[in-house]
């Protein structure tokens, strides 16, 4: 059976793996080929060009202005980042959101660690009966539940109301300043 290169596949009898037999991706072998290691997965070359031979037999270098552009770029880009975290509209989103994460954080532990406490320390209170067989330990149990629904709701309800669209409108003028910063597209 044809591979689609060319090569035979499977069982001819070979002496060699079906590993070995694609494209030349020993370590041994390309290294020693080419003074290059084509199987490490950080090597930087263009993918046209890559692996082919000049017109003196040598292997082709591949650019490289292409990889200090696109360090010149990065750095830019990082810089609008740079600059949209230093901005008083970024610095609101994130302040709106520590002003509603933080107090019903600690909120929601000293309520839990409240139960807890409860349950081990006045096991006779919690133990006391409300309705039937249902006792103060129950009802808290399931007011722990009740609160982490609470909570998720809240929190949605905040981020929609108060967050969510100044943090849209940062992440989109993030998107256009970092677009003319590498020139167009990507």
């Amino acid at each position: 059976m044809q591979s689609s290169n060319a090569r035979p596949r499977g069982g001819g009898g070979d002496a060699e793996s079906p590993v070995e037999t694609h494209d030349s991706h020993d370590p041994v072998r390309a290294e020693s080929s080419a003074g290059v290691r084509y199987d490490d997965p950080w090597y930087d070359a263009l993918a046209s060009g890559w692996g082919e031979t000049g017109g003196d037999g040598g292997p082709v270098a591949p650019a490289a202005s292409a990889r200090g552009e696109r360090e010149d770029r990065a750095a830019a880009a990082a810089d609008v980042y740079l600059t949209v975290q230093r901005s008083a509209a970024f610095q609101e989103v994130r302040s709106r959101y520590r002003r509603f994460v933080v107090p019903a954080g600690i909120g929601f532990f000293v309520w839990y660690v409240a139960y807890v406490v409860m349950a081990t320390s006045v096991p006779g209170l919690m133990a006391r009966p409300v309705a039937g067989a249902v006792n103060v330990a129950m009802l808290a149990g399931l007011g722990q539940f009740l609160s982490t629904f609470l909570l998720t709701w809240a929190y949605a309800r905040h981020a929609r109301l108060r967050r969510d669209r100044a943090a849209l409108e940062l992440r989109w003028d993030t998107q256009e300043l970092t677009r003319g910063v590498r020139g167009g597209g990507s």
